[in-house]
Order: structure tokens, then C-alpha cells, then sequence
């Protein structure tokens, strides 16, 4: 170590030594011309110069080998942070990419699994109205009212889908369990056709808006879901 330190202190020393005659030389130099003096003067401070500086060449190889390697070292340190600063942005933006992912997954699942459960829920509604429709007994009369038959209506559709229920026949027969359509021979108040289907509620379709009204019912679940469903293809195409 001290051979090393001895090493470094005339390397200083040489260094500094050849500084001070550079400086020297170029100021005797400069100084020599403004007096006159031979130029073999200045050559010799030259000369003296290039001496000195041979000294330089003394810097042991492996001193400059290290300085080299620690630059490396240096370089390939910032390097590899960089590149871990990158890797780790890299990751935290896929795992927030993933996250992002997952809970819209998982909200399509809860919306999913609510609109079955709805769905479900609505079908044992109809199915119930339809079972309490069917075992009904409404008093047979000669003749009805709008209010006795939308009466008669509420009993038998379910609730959630009297409104578009209610919709269809009032643009199909204005609550007239008699009307009958001159031109296709629909009949009553959903305008059967032929008429005679509704024969399959009852004997007394033609008389009985009871009869026609669970008819009607029966046929808007089996062809569009719900009464509902009918009335979204009327309103698109009037008729269904």
C-alpha cells in the first residue's frame, strides 16, 4: 500500500512539474523573442519540456485499467436501473391493466346472475297468473263494461305486465270483445286470427272476455316472453 501511495504522490508531483515547465517554457519562449535571444534558447526549454513529460508514461497500466473499469462499472450501474425502473413501471401498469380486467369480469358476472334471477322471477309470475287465471271463475254475463273487462284483465295478468297488456288491446280492439275485423276475420279483444284459435281457452271465446283474455296472455308469453315483449314488436311492426 505505501508503494501505491508513493506511486500516486509522483505521479502528482511529475504532473505538476510538467505543467510548471510548460508554463515556463512558453513564457521564456515569448520572452526570448521580444529580447532578441537566440532561438536555440527556446529550443532548449523545448527540449527540457519533452523531458519532463516523458514522465507521464510512468502512470502504471493498471491504474489506468481501473479508472476505465469503474467508468464501466459506472455505466452499466445506471444502465441496469434504468432498466429495472422500467421493468417495475412495466409490471404495476399490467397489474393494474389485470385488476381493471378482473372487476369488469366480475360486474359482468353480478349483472349476468341479476338479470337471470329477474328473468326467472318474472317467469313464476306469469306462470302463477296464468295457473290463478285458469282456475278463476268469472260470472258469465250477457254483456260487459270497458271496466268490468279491464277489471277481469287485472285478475288474470300479472301485474308487472297489465300496462303493456292494456296497450295492445287498446290498439287492437279498444277493449271491444266483440270487434271483428271485416277484411281478415281477426276477432275480439287481442284480435285472434283465425278467431277460432281461441277456441283452445275455451268454448265460449266468442262471448267470454275472460276466455279471451287468458288466450291472449297465453299466446304473448309463448311467442314474445310477456305481454311485454309483445308490445316491444307491436310498437316496432303494428302488429304481432
Amino acid at each position: 500500500m505505501l508503494l501505491e501511495g508513493n506511486r500516486v504522490s509522483r505521479i502528482s508531483v511529475r504532473g505538476f512539474a510538467v505543467a510548471s515547465a510548460t508554463a515556463v517554457t512558453t513564457v521564456g519562449a515569448v520572452v526570448g523573442v521580444a529580447a532578441g535571444s537566440p532561438a536555440a534558447a527556446s529550443n532548449d526549454n523545448f527540449e527540457a519540456t519533452a523531458a519532463d513529460t516523458t514522465l507521464l508514461a510512468d502512470i502504471p497500466a493498471g491504474q489506468q485499467a481501473q479508472v476505465q473499469t469503474a467508468s464501466l462499472t459506472q455505466q452499466a450501474d445506471a444502465q441496469a436501473a434504468q432498466a429495472s425502473a422500467a421493468a417495475k413501471k412495466s409490471a404495476e401498469e399490467a397489474a393494474r391493466v389485470q385488476a381493471a380486467q378482473a372487476a369488469k369480469d366480475k360486474k359482468d358476472a353480478a349483472d349476468k346472475e341479476k338479470a337471470d334471477k329477474d328473468a326467472k322471477a318474472r317467469d313464476l309470475e306469469t306462470q302463477a297468473a296464468s295457473r290463478s287465471a285458469s282456475r278463476a271463475d268469472f260470472a258469465v254475463k250477457s254483456s260487459y263494461t270497458i271496466d268490468e273487462i279491464q277489471s277481469i284483465a287485472r285478475q288474470i295478468v300479472p301485474a308487472g305486465q297489465f300496462q303493456c297488456f292494456s296497450h295492445i288491446v287498446n290498439n287492437e280492439s279498444s277493449w271491444n270483445y266483440q270487434a271483428t275485423n271485416a277484411g281478415s276475420g281477426a276477432y275480439g279483444l287481442v284480435q285472434a286470427l283465425p278467431a277460432s284459435k281461441m277456441s283452445s281457452a275455451g268454448s265460449d271465446w266468442q262471448t267470454n272476455p275472460a276466455t279471451q283474455i287468458k288466450w291472449g296472455l297465453n299466446y304473448m308469453n309463448e311467442r314474445y316472453g310477456s305481454p311485454c315483449g309483445a308490445w316491444s314488436y307491436w310498437q316496432a311492426h303494428s302488429w304481432y
